[in-house]
């Protein structure tokens, strides 16, 4: 069973930045797909980076790309979400995700199966 802790969040100013970290227990080989969606109040949640361990292969939303990294720690276990240029747009509950994919190098939004508790990130 996998399990997330997050850490990292909280409040920042426009244009500043912010790094969210992860840290994944539990992950066997399937577990090839880690992430990081967002919601907004009344909006459904988004998935914003993602990445395919076997060869780190990354991927990123548009509204994100550009600004944010996801990285990992393969020694440690950690998964990251480092992000710059941040707008109040960005204000969200920021989740780190985990699963198996289904496609060999790709991960679909519906293989993030492992949610943790989400953090909040407030730009203003």
């Amino acid at each position: 069973h996998v399990q997330l802790v997050e850490s990292g969040g909280g409040s920042v100013q426009t244009g500043g930045s912010l790094r969210l970290s992860c840290a994944i227990s539990g992950a066997t080989d399937s577990t090839k797909c880690l992430g990081w969606f967002r919601q907004v109040p009344g909006q459904e949640r988004g998935n914003i980076a993602r990445i395919y361990t076997d060869g780190d292969i990354t991927d990123y939303s548009d509204s994100v790309a550009g600004r944010f990294t996801i990285s990992r720690d393969n020694a440690k276990n950690i998964l990251y979400l480092e992000m710059n240029s941040l707008k109040p747009e960005d204000s969200a509950i920021y989740y780190c995700v985990a699963g198996a994919a289904v496609i060999a190098g790709y991960c679909r939004s519906r293989d993030f199966t492992y949610w943790d508790q989400g953090t909040q990130v407030t730009v203003s």
